[in-house]
């Protein structure tokens, strides 16, 4: 296998099954099945030299190339179930891509059809972000997260404990002294090859690529598919 330039290759994972919302990642968001959106922001991307799919449903698929994606393969069985982690999802389409394509894939962006309304170029800024610390084993979403966890609590034996136990009573710390905490996102992964090949879809140098609150837009529920309307038709 050659590797003459470096190879951005989009992966967007797309199960069949979803429980909170019945073929989720099909359902239409103003026209437009959810996976479309992913599909249509890595094609805008010029560094990404292909947007593939990788899905276990023949229907999506269908739908997915329709839209511009690549479709190699259809994903094993067992890596499409509801407790399957990122990692061997992620694992299958670099080994699989890699063999079919004939070349090393450099760098994998996971978009999530989940996150349709990505604010602009976050392929281009995490790249960046790769250039200017090149020890990075990958590139992560985050956003200022409000619920901070010091003020979170468990239940034991009826009573409750901080959660944060490390931390002498810090749910009684005051506003001023909590540091700021952050909330990963769906929005983008940037993962390098080194670091799935080494097990993990993060590794132990992960950047952080930030948005705003008001930017993110995860759909898991028919309030989330409210709130995405509400954006696209201006009212928000």
């Amino acid at each position: 296998m050659k590797n003459d330039k470096t190879n951005i290759v989009t992966v967007i994972p797309a199960r069949g099954g979803s429980k909170s919302i019945p073929k989720k990642n099909i359902r239409e968001l103003k026209g437009k099945p959810l996976i479309q959106y992913s599909i249509e922001y890595s094609l805008k991307c010029p560094l990404v030299s292909h947007t593939v799919v990788s899905t276990d449903s023949q229907e999506i698929a269908d739908i997915a190339r329709k839209k511009g994606a690549e479709i190699y393969f259809l994903r094993p069985v067992e890596y499409a179930q509801d407790t399957t982690p990122d990692y061997p999802v992620m694992r299958h389409a670099l080994d699989s891509l890699e063999e079919i394509l004939r070349k090393v894939i450099d760098y994998i962006i996971l978009l999530r059809p989940t996150s349709p309304l990505r604010p602009p170029d976050l392929i281009e800024r995490g790249m960046e972000l790769f250039n200017r610390f090149p020890e990075a084993s990958s590139v992560r979403s985050i956003t200022f997260c409000s619920q901070h966890p010091y003020r979170m609590w468990k239940i034991m034996d009826g009573f409750m404990t901080g959660y944060e136990a490390a931390v002498n009573e810090s749910y009684n710390l005051p506003r001023q002294k909590l540091p700021p905490v952050y909330f990963q996102t769906g929005d983008i992964e940037i993962i390098r090859r080194e670091t799935l090949k080494k097990g993990s879809v993060s590794g132990d140098k992960i950047l952080p690529l930030a948005i705003r609150p008001d930017e993110m837009f995860d759909i898991d529920s028919e309030s989330d598919i409210k709130r995405a309307l509400k954006k696209l038709n201006g009212e928000l």
